[in-house]
């Protein structure tokens, strides 16, 4: 890690040849220079969190100021790269009455005809034509190139440039460095594309971020600038002035570090699963958008954008405090397993990611993933005398309560049992709590529901009075991690007891607003032949069913399988973004609101869970090694090709310099 930013660094410093070794004969005004930070100064206070804010400039209108009826005084604009980014601008441009001219180096003319955008493949001819604005749309990695080939000689004086680069130090830079004095410069963000546009249904709410770094001081000039970001304004955008620094310092928070996972994920190939959570649809949705854009786009927010590095050696090292966090807890349970577990032959021995069951009850994913439970409403009904059941919860913390106060609307009895006294909150919501297990279970519960945490199920199981139940009870767990419950359940439970594995796919945060197509897996690991026994078993899964919840049926193995790649690659990232400290900026992307929504709601589980999931599922161990490989091919690729374009700048400058000569 520390080998990659070192070398880095030097690539970026070493030469005095070169003001900035990615950016040769660019700089030569020191109050333009572009630089990163120094090593020294940068690395020895990295850490886990961001720097301390300093002030920002930042002005956000209420658009107010341009209503939709209001007249458009149109404007001439040149787009400079008519790719899909450039078309998707000028589809609005054109909507709004504007004319438009268009060159790119690939030949779009047949889609500028399809936008009513005349197309001049002749540079020449397109300033000849005097637009008042030059918009560009270029790559990072192809702008200074652009900007050396244009004929500004051809273009009227003060005319007003404009970009669209998702870094804005760089481009402000390139932007004095190139323009005539006398020409106009703003510099923009649109914090948006096509894809988060169509989610978005338009781009009302989506941020437009920009900095008037030269615009003359005269009337109509003055004028031109507004009308041009009228046009972002009059669609709804929430226009956002800050100084092109600031912009680099939140982009490199939020967008970078969106870019970045979604890239990691990316190559972890995730798939959708039959037991998704929203969390993990959200990953889905993220990793689409952001491997939807060209490494090029990527590499230069990293190359380009000051702060990005720092940014990296974060995650960095967020990630490598996350693994240490887990394998020394890990390792102090193995330990201690090792000193106190020794001829303790039918005791449960949990290894790491992995337990010791008989041979019996090893099981393979099955060739059918999952099965649908089928629920007829109209078959089953209201919830009548007969299907209505007797629920002991052994565990009524948040999520004991939380599943209690849908199974007492739905005319349940539920008494319930909890370390810690929640007498008080039963009371709220109709539920008789018992604070001696020996007293509830003399009740004769029909079904028994642990609502424990994964680390104290085994405790709490072997503690309980089993002898107090009527046989045949049918016991039920909603554990996040589904074949160690079973093999637990099978090895402790007497053997006339049934066993219905279950994981709501929710929470109370996540199924705050109802349970309608929410997931709720189960595995009937063992009911009863009888019919009672069947009804029993039914009508507890009618509870979620008549909730509107999708029904998953998937042995535990097949949902400890999909769970590793889902549940726990999601929790792994939030965990990981949390550690970041990360905070809504100025600039947000719809796709950092995502993972800010996503830290909220992982964040809310204890560290418990997470670890549970870590430990007790077979699957985690190799989901989160191929997290690892992935960030570190990530960095490979950007370290890699960060050191193939300084080797080529240093193949090239000997040659220049003797040509000097």
């Amino acid at each position: 890690m520390i080998s990659q930013s070192h070398s880095h660094h030097l690539l970026l410093t070493q030469s005095s040849s070169f003001s900035f070794v990615f950016l040769p004969k660019l700089i030569t005004k020191p109050t333009h220079s572009l630089s990163f930070n120094s090593q020294s100064s940068m690395f020895p206070s990295l850490s886990l969190r961001p720097p301390n804010p300093t002030t920002t400039a930042v002005s956000v209108s209420d658009n107010n100021r341009l209503l939709s009826s209001d007249p458009v005084p149109p404007l001439r604009i040149a787009i400079i790269g008519f790719g899909n980014y450039g078309q998707f601008l000028a589809e609005t441009l054109i909507s709004q009455g504007h004319i438009l001219f268009a060159h790119s180096r690939s030949d779009h003319s047949s889609a500028a005809r399809r936008l009513g955008v005349s197309y001049l493949p002749d540079l020449h001819d397109l300033c000849e034509r005097h637009p008042d604005v030059v918009l560009l749309c270029t790559s990072i990695l192809s702008i200074e190139n652009v900007l050396k080939t244009l004929p500004f000689q051809r273009l009227r004086r003060s005319t007003l440039f404009v970009d669209v680069l998702s870094v804005k130090e760089f481009a402000k830079t390139l932007l004095l460095q190139y323009l005539p004095e006398d020409f106009d410069i703003l510099c923009t963000h649109p914090m948006f594309g096509p894809q988060s546009v169509n989610s978005n249904h338009g781009w009302g709410g989506l941020r437009f971020v920009y900095d008037k770094v030269r615009i003359g001081e005269d009337e109509l000039r003055v004028s031109r600038c507004e009308s041009f970001l009228g046009i972002f304004e009059r669609e709804g955008c929430k226009m956002v002035e800050m100084s092109c620094a600031d912009h680099d310092k939140f982009a490199a928070e939020s967008q970078f570090i969106t870019h970045t996972l979604g890239r990691v994920l990316g190559m972890l190939s995730l798939q959708s699963t039959p037991i998704n959570t929203k969390g993990y649809e959200a990953l889905l949705d993220l990793t689409e958008n952001t491997c939807g854009d060209s490494f090029d786009l990527y590499y230069g927010l990293f190359v380009y954008n000051n702060n990005s590095l720092e940014m990296l050696e974060r995650i960095d090292l967020a990630f490598e405090a996350l693994r240490k966090e887990l394998f020394s807890r890990l390792h102090g349970v193995v330990r201690k397993q090792s000193f106190e577990g020794e001829g303790e032959t039918n005791k449960v021995h949990v290894f790491p990611n992995g337990y010791e069951t008989d041979a019996s009850l090893d099981s393979m994913r099955s060739e059918d993933v999952s099965l649908k439970y089928e629920y007829n409403p109209q078959l089953s009904g209201s919830v009548n005398d007969g299907s209505r059941l007797k629920i002991g919860i052994i565990g009524f913390g948040n999520f004991g309560q939380f599943l209690a106060k849908t199974m007492v609307k739905q005319g349940h009895t539920v008494l319930a049992y909890s370390r810690t006294n929640y007498t008080d909150e039963a009371a709220k919501l109709g539920v008789s709590y018992f604070s001696d297990l020996d007293d509830l279970f003399e009740e004769h519960p029909e079904v028994i529901l642990l609502c424990t945490s994964i680390l104290s199920t085994e405790k709490v199981l072997k503690s309980l009075p089993f002898q107090r139940l009527k046989r045949s009870t049918l016991f039920v767990d909603v554990l996040s991690v589904k074949e160690f419950p079973r093999t637990l359940f099978i090895q402790v439970l007497p053997q006339d007891f049934d066993i219905l594995c279950t994981h709501p796919m929710f929470g109370p945060e996540s199924g705050k607003n109802g349970w309608n197509h929410l997931s709720f897996v189960f595995d009937k690991v063992r009911i009863g032949t009888d019919d009672r026994r069947k009804s029993r078993c039914d009508s507890f899964l009618d509870t979620f069913a008549r909730e509107g919840c999708s029904m998953v049926e998937m042995s535990c193995a097949d949902h400890d399988w999909h769970a590793a790649g889902s549940q726990f690659i999601t929790h792994t990232a939030g965990r990981l973004l949390e550690k970041l400290s990360l905070e809504s900026t100025p600039v947000d992307t719809k796709g950092y609101e995502t993972l800010l929504k996503l830290v909220e709601n992982t964040a809310g589980d204890s560290f418990d869970l997470y670890y549970g999931l870590f430990l007790y599922n077979p699957n985690a161990m190799e989901q989160l090694e191929r997290f690892h490989l992935a960030f570190e091919s990530l960095k490979k690729q950007l370290f890699g090709r960060l050191h193939s374009q300084h080797s080529h700048e240093l193949a090239i400058s000997p040659s220049l310099e003797l040509t000097k000569l």
